[in-house]
């Protein structure tokens, strides 16, 4: 398997810059719904209006964020307007998670991890979108791509973020209880986030996060979330193989982009994902330098990767190309022989690559990206 060389690039744009120092997850021309679901109410956020028979974009964050905090950076991002001027948004906040939340009452059931993924039948309906284009990270991805496993058709595409599709094991569970009664939730949730050499030399960001989850997040919410989110069960996707299983597998038809920082706490567990989804369909992006919240620390790059996933998908044929796009080249190989990686040349910009295994349906293998 030929390696991956991590190319060195600069970021265009800060992330941490005026308002962002002080937390200030705006949102921007958006209406606010709750909606009464089979499990309890959800808060939703629409930016714009559902374009004709257009997907529209939805979100679900992490654990310890909400829609802002989670995703705000990266919509709020300037080269991402030509994407919200093209598609509709709907930014979910698990239950208790939104601004100004309050305590659940006593004897408050919170949804499990299925649950919650069900629940999202509601917001389509009520709220009367045909189709979606998910964005998930962390507990979010894994909500999605259950909604999309059950939905298959209402799920045109997804972008998986540091997505785990894996159970928490007996062990996992025992040292996350060992950990709780040692350790202060806001240090477990930054943990789940971060990688320790973000914790020690990021500063900045770490303590705009930590500020956030402790003061901006019902602490008693943010635990159910946590508690139903280590409940989760597995997935149970499996990479069909053609002429064996490919008609009884259990995995997701739609186009998938999973993404992970090179230094995240989530490598081994996307790269997990990575071997059981289709690869005519699974695009896998390594971000070089870059922990474990790619849409905050770099939105510039995630922005040309989501443009041309979805141009792959047919949508924004004239998609305008980023200025990161023409800056820089990376390098790119498959999982497997390389055999698609022989038939490029040997820098290739990331959007070229994205664009490129879009139009490779066929091939046996998934396209690994490494910008």
């Amino acid at each position: 398997m030929e390696e991956l060389q991590d190319v060195q690039l600069t970021e265009i744009k800060p992330l941490l810059t005026d308002g962002n120092s002080a937390r200030n997850f705006q949102d921007f021309d958006c209406q606010e719904h709750d909606i009464e679901t089979a499990h309890g109410v959800l808060h939703v956020t629409m930016r714009g209006t559902p374009k004709g028979n257009r997907p529209v974009i939805l979100t679900y964050h992490d654990i310890g964020l909400n829609h802002k905090s989670c995703f705000n950076t990266l919509f709020n991002y300037e080269d991402m307007h030509e994407i919200t001027h093209y598609f509709a948004v709907c930014h979910v906040d698990a239950p208790g998670h939104q601004e100004a939340a309050p305590p659940f009452p006593t004897g408050y059931q919170y949804p499990t991890m299925d649950e919650l993924a069900e629940m999202l039948t509601a917001v389509l309906t009520h709220l009367n979108i045909q189709s979606v284009i998910g964005i998930g990270v962390g507990a979010g991805a894994y909500i999605l791509t259950r909604f999309a496993l059950n939905h298959q058709n209402l799920v045109e595409g997804l972008v998986l973020i540091n997505i785990d599709p894996c159970a928490k094991g007996w062990m996992d569970w025992a040292a996350s209880k060992l950990t709780g009664w040692t350790t202060n939730l806001d240090d477990i949730v930054l943990g789940h986030h971060f990688s320790s050499d973000e914790l020690e030399n990021n500063l900045e960001l770490i303590q705009t996060y930590r500020l956030h989850i402790a003061q901006d997040i019902n602490q008693e919410n943010l635990h159910f979330f946590v508690n139903s989110y280590n409940s989760r069960r597995d997935l149970e996707i499996e990479r069909p193989i053609i002429g064996v299983n490919e008609t009884t597998v259990k995995t997701l038809q739609c186009s998938a982009l999973l993404v992970v920082g090179d230094t995240s706490p989530a490598v081994d567990a996307v790269v997990e994902c990575n071997s059981r989804l289709n690869p005519t369909n699974t695009t896998l992006l390594k971000m070089a330098d870059c922990g474990g919240l790619p849409q905050v620390v770099q939105p510039g790059k995630l922005t040309e990767a989501f443009k041309y996933f979805v141009q792959g998908m047919g949508y924004m044929p004239a998609v305008t190309m980023t200025r990161l796009a023409r800056a820089r080249t990376t390098s790119v190989s498959s999982v497997g022989s390389g055999d698609i990686a022989r038939n490029q040349s040997p820098a290739v910009s990331q959007a070229d690559a994205i664009r490129n295994r879009e139009t490779n349906q066929g091939a046996a293998r998934t396209m690994e990206v490494s910008c």
